[in-house]
């Protein structure tokens, strides 16, 4: 077994320090708040990669954000400017990224991982005109094009294709696409007044201080990590520790090794982390993990919370909102299932044949469609898209959900998954609980199938341990044992209209950056089904 510490409830951090709460104390830009932490906490370090020695201070981090004060030279301009961004390394990453916006301009991150012949599409959908990159400009990139240097903190230097054009000074902020899973992305600017407004309210929300060193191995391309973890950071004062990516070997071992006292993450990362080996120790000092971009099924969050000792602490959020939207309190027991309490926003809860902006909220506990307003929410997409989901500052934000009697929410599905079965709706979450409470399921995803009669039956899409033979004894027989077992849950827990008709077994879930499932690809002849059976 694991050593694992007692089962602790969520408590608060340590006390603020004197840098602490920079948005209480008349910071009101990026630039005020990343001078007035060099200003106290100097050469403490801000950053810390996971993976070697190098850090990137308070200090040094000002020192760098200078430099691009001077982008694109002195001389005035109608507007200002969108760079895209890309940049693999995440220290060289954050430095950019937080120069760029300190100094007034529009950044649009983009996937470092992107191919070349990907970029040209992707900068005309943020509407960049100039790309900053830590490696040369592919052939007929057609944008100016700017290499940063090699060291951590400083700005770009020697530009490698045409002119960049001047910018207008001001603020700025980001640029991004919607993650979109169950559409075209639609193209959001978050200006930085939004952005420095949820990194307080998830400051104050998850009680950071000085004292506190958070972990991120998510994609800074999202806002996730973008918000999260690099400027509630800054805003609390705080050390982040940053990794590439997410890897399960030694994690716990980083952790300890870097005192982390809390962990950003999303559910596929909770459920890889909920069975730690007969060899891992898990560390006494993590305060929580947070779960963000995806529902965590209610059986990864106990088995997890069971198993480690740490917290859970589910979040809501998305683009459109600079992030975060709701979030359990820290001082509360969880609650199987809810993603906590609004923070720093109005959500309410409309009835699903109502239209935007419809007064008629639902009751407790039915399910409707979730609208929010505040000032972290968007007023509209680029380009004037959509429109219809934005009505007297409220914005629909695509999912259904309900409430409790306390005013906790929880999700129940993207509008675009509920599964119509014969007039009946169906939510595919509600299977998916049942389906990865077996322990032999790693992940679920369940979604319609076109049906002649009926219009459309639930199928579900499963990953079990082992299935695939590798590194693991059991077999085919193995698989059907499981299968036997899921189909006996689901008669025992679900009404038979309510039942998937049909459970693949696969060798995994197609998924975005972030971990999210990629509902629409199920279907995708990538998929590599290993056995199919027919449950009726």
């Amino acid at each position: 077994m694991p050593t694992v510490v007692s089962k602790r409830p969520l408590v608060p951090g340590p006390q603020a320090g004197p840098g602490t709460g920079s948005l209480l104390t008349g910071d009101r830009s990026l630039r005020e708040v990343i001078s007035r932490r060099a200003a106290i906490l100097g050469s403490r370090p801000y950053l810390e990669h996971a993976r070697d020695t190098r850090t990137l201070s308070f200090r040094e981090l000002h020192r760098g954000t200078e430099r691009w004060r001077h982008f694109g030279g002195d001389a005035e301009a109608d507007g200002a400017i969108t760079i895209g961004l890309a940049v693999s390394d995440p220290l060289q990453f954050s430095a950019a990224f937080l120069g760029a916006l300190a100094a007034g301009l529009w950044v649009a991150p983009l996937d470092p991982s992107m191919p070349p012949t990907g970029f040209a599409s992707a900068l005309q959908r943020v509407g960049a005109s100039v790309v900053v990159a830590d490696r040369p400009a592919p052939v007929g990139a057609g944008v100016a094009w700017m290499e940063l240097d090699s060291v951590v903190g400083t700005g770009p230097t020697r530009m490698t294709r045409h002119r960049a054009p001047a910018r207008r000074t001001g603020a700025g902020g980001v640029v991004l696409s919607s993650s979109g899973t169950t559409g075209p992305p639609k193209v959001v600017r978050l200006a930085e007044e939004k952005l420095l407004y949820t990194a307080g309210r998830v400051v104050s929300h998850h009680r950071l201080s000085e004292s506190d060193r958070g972990f991120n191995p998510l994609p800074l391309f999202h806002i996730n990590a973008e918000v999260v973890g690099l400027l509630s950071a800054m805003v609390a004062g705080s050390c982040l520790v940053l990794d590439d990516r997410f890897h399960r070997t030694a994690f716990w071992e980083v952790m300890a090794r870097r005192g982390i006292t809390w962990i950003n993450a999303v559910p596929a990362i909770v459920s890889r982390l909920a069975d730690p080996g007969p060899d891992e120790a898990i560390p006494p000092g993590i305060r929580f993990i947070r779960s963000a971009s995806a529902p965590l099924s209610v059986a990864a969050a106990d088995r997890f919370e069971a198993n480690t000792g740490i917290p859970v602490v589910e979040t809501y959020g998305m683009t459109e909102a600079a992030s975060q939207i709701t979030a359990h309190p820290l001082s509360l027991p969880r609650r199987p299932g809810s993603v906590g309490l609004p923070v720093g926003v109005e959500l309410r809860i409309v009835r699903q044949s109502e239209p935007v902006g419809s007064r008629l909220e639902a009751p407790e506990y039915h399910i409707g469609h979730i609208e929010i307003r505040g000032p972290s929410v968007v007023e509209g997409y680029v380009g004037n898209e959509h429109r219809d989901r934005f009505r007297d500052g409220w914005l629909r934000t695509g999912d259904l959900g309900h409430r409790d009697a306390d005013g906790f929410v929880y999700l129940d599905a993207r509008t675009d998954d509920v599964i119509n079965r014969g007039g009946e709706k169906v939510f595919p979450r509600e299977i998916e609980e049942v389906i990865s409470a077996d322990p032999g399921v790693v992940s679920v995803a369940v979604v319609g199938r076109d049906d002649p009669e009926l219009g459309q039956v639930p199928v579900a899409y499963v990953v079990l341990r082992g299935a695939d033979g590798v590194g693991d004894p059991r077999g085919v027989e193995s698989v059907e044992e499981s299968a036997a077992r899921i189909r006996r849950a689901l008669e025992r827990g679900l009404v038979r209209t309510k039942r998937p008709v049909a459970l693949h077994v696969v060798r995994g879930l197609p998924t975005g950056a972030t971990g999210k499932i990629r509902r629409r690809s199920l279907d995708a002849a990538e998929v590599a089904v290993l056995a199919t059976f027919e449950l009726g």
